[in-house]
């Protein structure tokens, strides 16, 4: 595998994930109300904690793909 087929494929990671990140986060603001409604049946909590472990799973999930997808990419795009 060279350079270029890595910083490829790390490219598409990060597009697919940092899309996934985008609807999720358009989904939450779009469609709030449906979606705390729909998890509030399985997991009952008031809204004000389903927003903030909504939240932190959002925040962490930006962290982790920042982390392992965008800085490999752009370490291999700054050198290739």
């Amino acid at each position: 595998m060279d350079m270029t087929m890595l910083s490829g494929f790390f490219m598409w990671c990060s597009i697919l994930n940092l899309g996934l990140l985008t609807l999720a986060f358009l989904v939450k603001v779009l469609c709030g109300d449906f979606v705390y409604r729909l998890h509030s049946q399985w997991f009952p909590m008031p809204r004000e904690n389903f927003n903030v472990v909504f939240y932190a799973l959002l925040g962490g999930y930006k962290l982790l793909v920042f982390v392992f997808n965008v800085v490999p990419w752009a370490a291999l795009a700054m050198l290739g």
